[in-house]
């Protein structure tokens, strides 16, 4: 028997229109969620949930700016309680600390730490006990060079995944972040050859993951049946983190 559409958990993932946020959105559907592929572009994000449907789950989208503290608030009202949120949508860049402007860090912190706060605040306020929130931070928040900006962002959504556990734990809410290392997607494409086979000779593993890798370890904390882990930052970067050199 097929589960009617308002019963099954609804989930929405941030970013999602394409890469690592497409495939944990795609993960998820497989998984039995209805999934909300949330994303700024909503041509890409109708594509993306076009392609879950096609392919058995049950997916929307909604295009959404995230810095728009009126509609974050109102789509949040307006949604049926989450039992999980990925806040996966974000920005990157690469800078020398001296070439670094104010705007370029207030920036890179209002889309990738503010717009986090503001959409999980307004989520949880309507979520049920079992609910889960997955952060997608970064390995850098270990620190990188060229990266200060996007370090110091990453670096406060893991302590802000540690702050929001212990606050929403008596909400019967779990929160959690994924760290994500060298992950093959079109950033990674654009590097040189050489730049490539540096960053690869870091990897223990010799190899850069897949968005599928991330999606993977997402769906473990969103799953319904995990309810003992919280506060956590899972490091998904092929061994990186042990040591060497830091890139990107």
């Amino acid at each position: 028997m097929t589960a009617e559409p308002q019963s099954l958990p609804l989930a929405v993932v941030t970013g999602a229109a394409r890469g690592i946020g497409r495939a944990i959105a795609g993960r998820l559907a497989a998984d039995g969620f209805e999934v909300v592929v949330l994303d700024r572009d909503g041509a890409a994000a109708e594509r993306a949930a076009t392609e879950i449907v096609a392919g058995g789950g049950r997916a929307r989208a909604v295009a959404l700016d995230l810095l728009d503290s009126g509609a974050v608030a109102s789509f949040a009202e307006a949604e049926r309680p989450l039992a999980a949120l990925v806040n996966n949508a974000g920005i990157f860049d690469e800078r020398a600390f001296f070439d670094l402007s104010l705007e370029d860090f207030r920036r890179m912190y209002d889309v990738n730490l503010v717009a986090l706060f503001a959409l999980s605040q307004a989520a949880a306020r309507r979520m049920m006990p079992g609910a889960k929130i997955v952060n997608i931070a970064s390995r850098a928040f270990l620190g990188a060079r060229n990266h200060a900006h996007y370090v110091a962002s990453k670096a406060a959504v893991v302590g802000l995944t540690r702050a929001m556990a212990m606050e929403l734990a008596a909400r019967g809410i779990l929160v959690n972040a994924v760290a994500p290392g060298l992950i093959d997607t079109p950033l990674l494409q654009a590097l040189t050859p050489e730049r490539m086979a540096a960053q690869l000779a870091l990897q223990p593993t010799g190899k850069a993951g897949r968005p599928e890798d991330i999606a993977n370890a997402v769906a473990f904390l969103a799953a319904p049946r995990m309810d003992f882990v919280t506060g956590q930052t899972l490091l998904v970067d092929g061994g990186k983190s042990l040591g060497g050199g830091m890139g990107i």
